[in-house]
């Protein structure tokens, strides 16, 4: 009878729990909460002071007293305790309107795909602890898959690169399973880090991941671009100590950018070297997708098509397309019986 009862007024939620940002998609109404993955803590009181954006924008700019951490590092949960909290923050602000016997909702969360059974199990305790009544886990480029809608349930090869903040899952995924597949750790942060690093080795200029980050939106590519772009870039002059500004073209990030751009590439082909002929075949014909921030990198579609001679696009709305697909296995408990990952717990 309760159960009926949680069922009826509770929220279903899939979650993207990603280094970068947690999006939110919450059954019969979509996409309510895209925030990135940051929680600034107050640490005389362990309180929580803000969580999202506004906690992101205190990142580099507290006094010692604050705390500006990301409770997941290469898409795993680092700092359990924050990150449940951050959970929590996000499950009460989906149930703010609910009824408030119906706050425990059943909550499917996307994963890495080389994530341990430890890690899967400090996912599921923190779901758990941050209110949700039962947790289904799926892997992040089985999600991203069924997000792009991809055919994934038939005999035929979809191959999928989902490029997050922490890391890049390459798969090739047949008949509701992963054939072949890999995860690195080049993604987003680490496109950041070679910006940060080529500042400091061409410029003697220490810049910030944040301006990093944006100098990559704004002028970043995989390829060289039809029209010459720059843009200024702000740091501290390690020489004098002080405040200094330069202008950088698109070359010169380009060229930070080249080796994980390069090593992207080779771990995809080799995830294509393992896979099955008739696979490869298929790949060949339908192409390979690419999901998650990471593939919104200017000319990376390209880079990949002519190293690899296979086409490549682009999924529809790519930053939401693992929470697209716990959303649609909201909808089919048969596939989310296929694809999900076994509870921690039945392993033991």
């Amino acid at each position: 009878m309760l159960s009926r009862l949680f069922s009826k007024f509770g929220k279903h939620i899939g979650i993207d729990l990603g280094t970068s940002s947690t999006l939110v998609y919450v059954k019969d109404q979509g996409i309510v909460i895209n925030e990135p993955s940051v929680v600034a803590i107050n640490l005389r009181t362990e309180q929580i002071l803000a969580v999202g954006k506004e906690a992101k924008m205190m990142m580099g700019k507290t006094p010692p007293y604050i705390s500006v951490t990301r409770p997941l590092v290469h898409g795993v949960i680092s700092d359990f305790e924050v990150t449940e909290k951050m959970l929590k923050y996000f499950i009460e602000k989906v149930h703010q309107d609910s009824f408030s016997l119906a706050t425990r909702p059943r909550i499917i969360v996307g994963v890495p795909l080389d994530i341990t059974e430890v890690e899967r199990k400090a996912v599921e305790d923190a779901a758990m602890a941050a209110g949700a009544r039962k947790v289904h886990l799926v892997e992040e480029p089985m999600a991203a898959a069924i997000g792009a809608r991809l055919p994934i349930e038939e005999a035929v090869a979809s191959m999928i690169v989902d490029i997050g903040g922490g890391t890049a899952d390459i798969a090739v995924i047949s008949l509701s399973g992963t054939v072949t597949w890999k995860s690195i750790h080049i993604a987003g942060d680490e496109i950041n880090k070679n910006i940060v690093q080529y500042a400091k080795d061409h410029f003697n200029l220490l810049v910030g991941e944040r301006y990093a980050e944006e100098l990559k939106i704004k002028i970043g590519s995989a390829v060289p671009l039809a029209e010459p772009m720059e843009c200024n870039l702000r740091g501290r002059d390690l020489v004098t100590g002080l405040p200094r500004e330069i202008i950088i073209n698109d070359e010169q990030v380009r060229a930070a950018l080249t080796r994980s751009v390069r090593s992207l590439i080779d771990n995809i082909k080799s995830v294509l070297e393992i896979t099955p002929p008739e696979l490869v075949a298929d790949i060949h014909e339908r192409g390979i997708v690419l999901s998650g921030g990471g593939s919104l990198l200017s000319g990376l579609d390209r880079a990949i098509a002519e190293v690899t001679e296979i086409p490549v696009r682009i999924a529809d709305d790519p930053l939401t397309c693992v929470v697209r697909g716990t959303g649609i296995l909201l909808e089919r408990p048969d596939l989310l019986e296929i694809v999900g990952l076994p509870s921690s717990g039945s392993l033991r």
